[in-house]
């Protein structure tokens, strides 16, 4: 389930960039280098694939970031579907371009949580649909975090 760099074996230590894949916009949340917390860190435009690429590999630089989650959109079945599969593919164009391990990781219920989240905090409206992307990368990355302490906790 992870397009990886074989020659990474360890998983590395450091920040973690998360990205919300979209056709249009692909939302953007970094933790907080404890690997606490998801921060958000905005949005970028999809529809120049090479410059998406590369604007992904600066950011991931500028962050320091040792890793990067892609969101993996499966059904409430956790079934795989034609968008499961674009994720991969764009995943492992993502490893290929930064040189940094790729995991996939279940985005489902993200944007009901991020929308709702937004909409507890009174933005609504336009201004929702703007950082709705922003806001589904940060609970990708908020879930991912919380499941690896978790798993720390619990010593697995």
């Amino acid at each position: 389930m992870q397009p990886r760099h074989p020659e990474r074996a360890s998983e590395p230590n450091g920040r973690t960039l998360a990205l919300d894949l979209g056709k249009v916009r692909v939302g953007v949340a970094v933790d907080d280098g404890l690997g606490l917390l998801a921060h958000p860190r905005g949005v970028l435009r999809a529809t120049n694939r090479p410059a998406l690429l590369r604007a992904i590999a600066r950011l991931a630089s500028e962050e320091g970031a040792a890793r990067i989650l892609v969101g993996l959109p499966v059904d409430m079945r956790g079934h795989e579907g034609d968008a499961a599969k674009l994720a991969r593919r764009e995943a492992q164009a993502i490893a290929d371009a930064t040189g940094l391990s790729v995991e996939l990781w279940d985005e489902r219920m993200t944007t009901l949580s991020a929308a709702r989240s937004l909409a507890s905090s009174g933005v609504r409206g336009e201004k929702a649909k703007r950082r709705i992307d922003e806001a589904a990368a940060v609970a990708i990355l908020q879930s991912w975090l919380d499941a690896r302490a978790h798993r720390r906790r619990s010593g697995r």
